[in-house]
C-alpha cells in the first residue's frame, strides 16, 4: 500500500511548481503564498499564533516574516500589551497581491478536482478536513508539551 504522505508530499511539490510558474513577484517565493492568505485574513495576528496556523515553526515563520517585511509586503508592530511580542499586518503591496493569490489557489484547486464529481469532491473534502483536524491536534499537543 502506498504511503498517504508520499501522496500528499507528490501534491505539494507539484503545487510548488505551479506557483512558481503563476507567481512572479519580486521578493515572493512559491512557498510564502500560505502566509499571504493568514497575513491578509487575519492582520494582527502574532508571529506564534501565525506559527500554529500554518503548523509551522516559529523560526521558518521569523525567516519568512523578515524576507517578507525586506520586500515591504508585511510590517511587524510590537504588541500594545506585551512588547516581547509582534503582530503581523499586511502593507497596502500585499493587500494589492491577494487577489492574484486566491486565484491561484483556486486554478490550481480546479485543475487537480477536474472531473471529480460533486460527491466525490463532498467526501473528499470531508476526509481531508478530518486528516488534517487530526495533524493539527499532533501539531497543538507538540506545543503544550505533550
Amino acid at each position: 500500500m502506498t504511503s498517504i504522505m508520499r501522496h500528499i508530499n507528490m501534491l505539494s511539490r507539484a503545487q510548488t511548481v505551479y506557483r512558481a510558474d503563476k507567481l512572479q513577484q519580486p521578493g515572493l517565493s512559491p512557498g510564502q503564498h500560505s502566509y499571504v492568505l493568514a497575513v491578509c485574513h487575519h492582520p494582527g495576528m502574532s508571529q506564534e499564533e501565525l506559527a500554529r496556523h500554518l503548523c509551522v515553526n516559529k523560526s521558518n515563520v521569523a525567516r519568512a516574516l523578515a524576507s517578507l517585511e525586506e520586500n515591504d509586503y508585511v510590517e511587524r508592530r510590537p504588541d500594545e500589551r506585551d512588547r516581547r511580542q509582534f503582530r503581523i499586518y499586511p502593507t497596502a503591496r500585499m493587500l494589492s497581491l491577494l487577489p492574484a493569490v486566491q486565484v491561484i489557489v483556486e486554478d490550481w484547486n480546479d485543475y487537480l478536482t477536474e472531473g471529480l464529481s460533486q460527491e466525490e469532491m463532498t467526501a473528499f473534502r470531508a476526509t481531508l478536513e478530518k486528516i488534517s483536524q487530526r495533524a493539527r491536534q499532533y501539531v497543538g499537543g507538540k506545543e503544550d508539551g505533550e
